[in-house]
């Protein structure tokens, strides 16, 4: 009883108005899955997720995080994630043509994901020692020189869409971090640079037709882009009100590709409509408006950071993922956060907001720079 009752006077950390906007986004994934009677494999399998991401969420709440701003525990965090994505060249299994996931005794895991949350806190640990330097083009480079690693690792599986992520999770803690504009062209310089050196090296010709369907999404409709012109015709569909639950004739008709993960915005749109995708955005707003006060109010300049990290990746992920939806943006195979089918990627979503929750414990009511007091860094 007493184990009881300090687990919930613990529990009183919590930032219950983002947990509670993160739960709905989460149903309405499940039910949009639910609501396809070929197959509801999908929606058995993310309930049991949901349940184990909830209790890793809460437990890493528990836990005192400082510990991540030593630089042992960072470059250990960093070598053990690129061990995992270069074994996928080796050991992973290959799916719709990216080599992406690997299989541990049944249990299937996208390395990426986690390479994702331990870049956020490279970046963080790496930055939160430099902030008064930043303007330093040599600090730019070492941490771009961190960050490329993984986006190739990730790039030459090939998975386009989460190597877009980890460029955009550097440029954007870049950018809070400080940049001077001379040093923001350079940035654009060397990444149109190393652009075309993947262009011509790394990319899959599946791959060149779909950045070139952006240019224009509708002009090969039977082939490259028609993922995007019936995603968008789903979501056009739904009109205000939506079709109703279970009656998404683009989505029951199989016309929409993997609703599930990639196009689960537009079979949620065509069923919930205009104003269900209102809610939806409403909720996912709340969410990065409430990861963004509690880094605020962050012990250090790291957990600033890492809250700060952490909203760009929720934040680019929904923008992409939207955005090709809707036929804005390339189909790049990127899932919506807590919403897309996805064990890995649920538990890893829920794990960064735990870490998030377990800094917000000895976060301070007024922020003060406390950076002289952190370890050495990197």
């Amino acid at each position: 009883m007493t184990l009881v009752i300090r687990f919930l006077k613990k529990l009183k950390d919590i930032d219950w108005v983002l947990f509670f906007s993160v739960i709905p986004i989460v149903c309405f994934g499940l039910v949009t899955m639910n609501s396809f009677i070929v197959d509801t494999s999908f929606f058995d399998k993310q309930l049991v997720w949901f349940s184990i991401s909830v209790v890793v969420f809460f437990l890493l709440s528990l836990v005192d995080f400082r510990f991540l701003r030593r630089t042992r525990v960072i470059v250990w965090l960093y070598l053990i994630t690129t061990i995992l994505l270069l074994s996928l060249f080796v050991l992973g299994s290959v799916y719709k043509g990216s080599q992406s996931w690997l299989n541990i005794g049944g249990f299937t895991f996208q390395p990426v994901e986690l390479a994702k949350i331990v870049l956020i806190l490279l970046l963080a640990k790496y930055f939160s020692r430099r902030h008064i330097e930043i303007k330093n083009i040599r600090h730019i480079l070492v941490s771009g020189f961190y960050s490329f690693i993984f986006f190739v690792l990730v790039a030459l599986q090939p998975d386009f869409g989460s190597a877009l992520i980890i460029f955009l999770l550097w440029f954007g803690m870049v950018m809070v971090s400080g940049i001077s504009k001379k040093h923001l062209i350079t940035v654009f310089l060397v990444g149109t640079i190393a652009f075309a050196g993947l262009w011509n090296l790394a990319f899959q010709d599946y791959q060149k037709a779909r950045i070139m369907t952006f240019i224009n999404p509708l002009a090969d409709i039977q082939g490259t882009g028609y993922n995007a012109f019936q995603s968008t015709v789903a979501v056009g569909s739904g009109k205000i009100l939506g079709k109703g639950i279970g009656y998404g004739t683009q989505s029951h008709l199989e016309f929409l590709p993997e609703y599930e993960t990639d196009f689960i915005f537009a079979a949620f749109a065509e069923e919930w409509g205009f104003v269900g995708i209102l809610v939806l955005l409403s909720l996912y707003l709340t969410m990065i408006w409430r990861i963004l006060i509690n880094s605020m109010y962050g012990s250090t300049n790291f957990e600033i950071l890492f809250g700060i990290g952490l909203a760009i990746l929720y934040m680019s992920h929904l923008f992409i993922h939207v955005g090709m939806n809707i036929g804005l943006m390339p189909v790049t195979g990127l899932t919506l956060p807590f919403m897309s089918y996805g064990g890995t990627s649920l538990l890893l979503s829920f794990a960064g907001l735990g870490i998030l929750m377990g800094m917000r414990k000895y976060n301070r009511t007024t922020h003060r720079d406390l950076s002289k007091n952190e370890f050495v860094g990197m």
